[in-house]
């Protein structure tokens, strides 16, 4: 072979490797779907209602003892849940009574439901709707606007004119979200 023939060859070498590469050469294309779901969901927490002391003899002879308390929700965007409260541990009939450990006393209460269902609504006392587990007594926090907690007021009331005997009364209410 000739030196020219093979330097030919050398210089067509890269020439014809770059035709047979664009040749061959090909675009192929497919898509990728990212995908999730979001499942409605909420949370719950509770601040006591602490009603303090109650007097029999002077200060709830005649008047109510009230007090606040609190449920918060938060709830994923668009969930429209509902909020119970139970009957609580002893209750008599559909009554909430609160017990005395020592004694085995009771003293009756109630929780109602704020005044609105607006977030922050206050309580108006004596409350009008007992906060109970169905029907008329469910309350409905409406959709959730966001996933920033909600507070609800808890409106309670401890009865004048009860004949407790000393002691310190408390009772445990479960309070439930459903979503």
């Amino acid at each position: 072979m000739r030196r020219a023939d093979r330097t030919a060859r050398l210089a067509l070498g890269p020439a014809l490797l770059f035709f047979y590469v664009a040749a061959h050469a090909g675009v192929g294309t497919s898509t990728l779907t990212a995908r999730t779901s979001v499942a409605a969901n909420c949370t719950i927490a509770t601040t006591p209602v602490a009603f303090g002391n109650y007097d029999p003899i002077a200060a709830n002879k005649s008047t109510n003892l009230n007090a606040t308390g609190a449920v918060t929700i938060a709830c994923v965007k668009g969930s429209a849940p509902t909020i119970t409260l139970s009957l609580g541990n002893n209750p008599s009939g559909s009554t909430r009574r609160m017990i005395d450990a020592v004694s085995g006393g009771f003293l009756q209460y109630e929780l109602y439901q704020p005044s609105s269902t607006a977030p922050g609504a206050a309580c108006s006392y004596p409350g009008t709707t007992v906060w109970g587990s169905s029907g008329a007594n469910l309350f409905n926090a409406g959709a959730a606007p966001t996933k920033n907690p909600r507070n609800y007021n808890v409106c309670g009331t401890v009865a004048a004119g009860q004949n407790p005997t000393i002691g310190t009364y408390t009772d445990t209410v479960v309070a439930t979200v459903s979503f």
